[in-house]
């Protein structure tokens, strides 16, 4: 699979609105945890739930309105939507649907088991963020890559500079650093 690099935020969100099919479904699976356990962190697991999903009804609304630009860096607009939600939910005192409800997507319903996976990835995402302090910057990027933006090892070579070989030495070594982490925190 040399040479193949994943598509960026940016190409996915305009070969969505170019029609596309898989490419909105892309970049939700790409950042979805992300934006869960942000808002997870900030607010109950059942409204991170709700704000994640208007978070990506609000950005399918703007690749689909053809008279608004895309953001030049996706991610950061993401952010900045789900924390405008955020925000608004907290000043109204509930979760806004506005946008769910233009697209005609039906209401979320939570279970048990997908609160307690929300509050898994939270647990994750905080676990994360401490784990980058702790590592090299070069090993960070290798882990952050690897298992997060689950890139293939040829792409992060290409990307990094460096050999393959190199790439999974310094993932292996993340690892292992969030291995003892995580002996720590649930020892």
């Amino acid at each position: 699979m040399a040479g193949y690099m994943e598509p960026s935020d940016s190409f996915l969100l305009a070969a969505a609105r170019t029609g596309d099919p898989d490419a909105f479904d892309r970049f939700y699976r790409r950042h979805r945890e992300r934006i869960l356990a942000y808002l997870a962190r900030r607010t109950t697991r059942e409204a991170a739930a709700d704000l994640m999903s208007e978070t990506f009804a609000t950005a399918l609304e703007v690749v689909r309105d053809g008279q608004r630009e895309l953001p030049e860096t996706p991610i950061a607009w993401l952010f900045t939507v789900s924390h405008n939600l955020l925000v608004d939910s907290r000043r109204r005192g509930r979760v806004e649907a506005s946008a769910r409800a233009r697209l005609g997507l039906e209401p979320l319903v939570l279970e048990d088991q997908d609160l307690v996976r929300v509050a898994e990835i939270a647990e994750a995402t905080d676990i994360l963020e401490g784990l980058a302090d702790e590592l090299t910057e070069a090993q960070w990027t290798a882990l952050n890559a690897r298992v997060l933006a689950e890139e293939p090892y040829p792409v992060i070579a290409m990307r990094l500079r460096c050999s393959e070989a190199v790439v999974r030495k310094r993932v292996s070594r993340a690892l292992t650093a969030l291995r003892t982490t995580l002996g720590d925190t649930h020892a």
